[in-house]
């Protein structure tokens, strides 16, 4: 049985120190906060309103505090799953592993110009076993 993983809010990657402050002061100090305090539309604009920010930056924030929770993806890995076009632990669920390691791929060598930095087929495979597990 795996279990969802949850972090501090600081480790999400592409957090300002002040919009980790904003958080802090909103109650966030973990993702499974961000989670739980976000679960519906009227959570997360309510959220977003204290934080005085548009719900967009905010729904970055949930995906990457959702892919987090797949223990092998963690807080190093969600935001090249974002950034990657998977934005939800179900959308990794029902990818094809292949689909997402060329994706990743493709970002990598034109972020970096690098193939070697990106994940192995067997590690993306692991990401999609574990998301499956989790839903």
């Amino acid at each position: 049985m795996i279990q969802s993983c949850y972090w501090k809010i600081e480790q999400l990657p592409g957090l300002s120190q002040q919009q980790e402050d904003n958080l802090k002061s909103c109650g966030v100090t973990t993702t499974q906060q961000l989670l739980f305090l976000t679960h519906n539309p009227q959570l997360k604009q309510s959220l977003a309103s204290q934080l005085q920010i548009h719900p967009q930056y905010l729904n970055k924030w949930i995906a990457l505090a959702d892919l987090a929770r797949i223990p092998s993806v963690g807080s190093q890995y969600c935001g090249l799953l974002l950034h990657s076009g998977i934005a939800s632990v179900l959308q990794l669920s029902q990818t094809p592993v292949y689909r997402i390691h060329r994706q990743i791929l493709r970002l990598q060598v034109a972020n970096l110009q690098r193939k070697d930095l990106c994940p192995s087929v067997d590690l993306v495979q692991k990401w999609v076993q574990e998301a499956k597990i989790l839903l």
